[in-house]
């Protein structure tokens, strides 16, 4: 078993509430940034919103049951995101998570 494959993105949420500075759009096209409820969008329209560190599409308890909720719209920074590579294992351990 891989450790990519023993994280639970429904159980952590970490990465969604490590940094306000993360959560920046870069590569997606217009028309999908458009598709995105805009009270989920920072007022500059960087990036995600956020409240303090943590992504306002973020539902859940970190480290305990999280999910996003535009799973289906969010950006590619969001996507990019894999269980298990550094960005993730950073996130956690901000957490205390392992």
């Amino acid at each position: 078993m891989t450790l990519q494959s023993e994280l639970n993105c429904q159980t952590c949420g970490a990465c969604c509430s490590y940094s306000s500075d993360w959560p920046r759009f870069s590569t997606e096209l217009e028309a999908d940034l458009d598709l995105i409820p805009p009270q989920f969008v920072a007022e500059d329209q960087s990036g995600m919103r956020c409240e303090g560190n943590r992504c306002t599409a973020l539902k859940g308890t970190i480290g305990k049951e999280a999910s996003c909720s535009i799973y289906g719209l969010r950006p590619d920074v969001c996507r990019a995101c894999m269980p298990g590579d550094a960005e993730c294992l950073t996130a956690r351990a901000s957490f205390g998570m392992e």
